[in-house]
């Protein structure tokens, strides 16, 4: 069991104070976070109590400590999972091979840009939702896109501190670069384009959460099996915290839907509109947008350089250890439909180059199980309406599919086609005008906008009418 050092001006389980260089480092890395926090985080309330958890440990059920904090004085620090003893590569060409403590020569540039990838996502979702709080529908949702805002900072400090203590002065040099770029910036953009896009409305705030945190679980359980060990470890006690982020997105979606439900029967013709509500139709193309654009976060379908990542021990399939018996993916293929003249034709591909497809087509499945409740929960309220997933084929911007257009079921279709039926799949300016026009802000404990549900319980063990932040 790691000795948690929750008093120490970097509060971390990898005993920070026996390396002055690294924790000097980290410390003169600290001011400038907090700068980029107190210029990009949410915009309004840093001076609000928020009913926030902190890590105080890496397992078992009190892991956290729930309590008022200010977010500029949160206890951001460096959690790793505790250290399995002996552990091996589990998957790859050095399988059974010890787990490197330290980073091996030969994969230390792909090692860097892994981390470096996986850290820009954390600051870029704080700056996309930094306006939220302005329009949030309760004190419950104020507090919990805090929580998620607050933990994506601490996941910021956990991919920083890998590269100060395991890279060098480039690894510095990439540190001070995850707080100059800036989501959304036309000269200097997040790495990934779903962390560019605009979340200016609690809708996509909750679709971000349920998709692209969702990704997040993938990609983090993929690199939880790294045979580079602290990279596993730390992957594995963020998924602790990704958990609720995930929640809030599924859960968020699910209100909404409700609502949405409610005021459709309420109607005499039908419209949730009309009743101030968010019509079905729109909640769906706004989960068709994100969840587009989610899906080009896994990479290119087909890429040599998830087979390297797989063939290094780097990065493994989701659960790999649990749910394969064979953890070398030789001489195996994976059949994929390969666009070809306008037409998909099907191809085996190695399965190593194929590798981000798997990670995504496990992904594709979780989301489904979530959009099979949602339905259920519309049916329940009355309404004939189900809510459904586009194929991975449509509006796809990155891999084999980007830059080709697609209908919904994922057949091809021509740029003319697809233009025509856009506004039909895809949010439009007058669908986001409306949304944030009845988007006004719910400050009292207890209360909650028209157009989404209240949850079915509080926050740990409080009711909904808790005061989750202090005004």
């Amino acid at each position: 069991m790691s000795a948690f050092d929750l008093q120490a001006k970097i509060p971390n389980n990898v005993n920070l104070g026996d390396d002055r260089r690294l924790q000097r480092a980290l410390e003169q890395w600290q001011p400038r976070y907090l700068d980029w926090w107190q210029e990009m985080g949410p915009e309004g309330y840093q001076t609000k109590d928020v009913y926030l958890r902190t890590a105080i440990g890496v397992s078992g059920d009190d892991w956290a400590h729930y309590d008022y904090v200010k977010m500029p004085d949160y206890r951001w620090g460096i959690f790793l999972a505790d250290q399995v003893p002996d552990r091996k590569v589990p998957f790859g060409d050095h399988m059974g091979e010890p787990a490197w403590q330290e980073v091996p020569g030969e994969y230390r540039n792909v090692l860097r840009r892994i981390i470096v990838t996986q850290g820009d996502t954390e600051p870029a979702s704080v700056e996309q939702q930094r306006l939220l709080g302005q329009t949030a529908p309760s004190l419950y949702d104020l507090r919990n896109l805090f929580q998620v805002n607050v933990e994506e900072g601490r996941h910021l400090w956990a991919m920083v501190y890998l590269l100060h203590n395991h890279f060098g002065a480039e690894g510095r040099d990439e540190a001070e670069e995850l707080l100059a770029r800036r989501a959304g910036d036309q000269d200097k953009p997040r790495i990934l384009d779903a962390f560019n896009q605009p979340c200016n409305d609690w809708l996509s705030f909750f679709c971000f959460t349920m998709f692209a945190d969702r990704d997040g679980k993938f990609q983090l359980a993929s690199l939880a099996q790294s045979g580079f060990d602290p990279l596993a470890r730390t992957c594995r006690f963020m998924l602790t915290e990704e958990a609720h982020h995930m929640f809030v997105g599924d859960t968020g979606i699910e209100r909404i839907l409700r609502r949405s439900a409610q005021l459709t029967k309420l109607d005499p013709s039908g419209d949730a509109r009309v009743q101030g509500g968010i019509d079905l139709n729109t909640v769906q193309k706004f989960i068709n947008f994100w969840f587009s654009y989610c899906l080009d976060l896994f990479g290119s379908e087909v890429s040599s350089n998830a087979a390297d990542f797989f063939g290094a021990g780097l990065k493994g399939r989701f659960d790999e250890e649990k749910r394969f018996s064979e953890h070398l993916a030789l001489d195996q293929k994976l059949t994929l439909a390969m666009p070809k003249n306008g037409k998909l034709v099907n191809e085996d591909i190695e399965l190593r180059n194929a590798m981000n497809e798997v990670l995504r087509q496990d992904y594709i499945d979780d989301c489904k199980s979530a959009v099979r409740r949602w339905s259920k929960v519309v049916q329940a309220e009355g309404v004939d309406f189900e809510v459904t997933l586009p194929s991975g084929r449509f509006h796809r911007h990155q891999g084999i599919y980007g830059g080709l257009h697609f209908d919904r079921d994922g057949e091809p279709i021509s740029a003319e086609q697809f233009e025509a039926m856009r506004a039909e799949w895809l949010p439009t300016d007058a669908d986001r005008a409306y949304l944030r026009s009845i988007m006004q802000p719910v400050m009292a404990p207890g209360q909650i906008a028209n157009w989404i549900a209240p949850p079915k319980k509080g926050i740990n063990g409080q009711d909904f009418a808790f005061e989750y932040v202090r005004f």
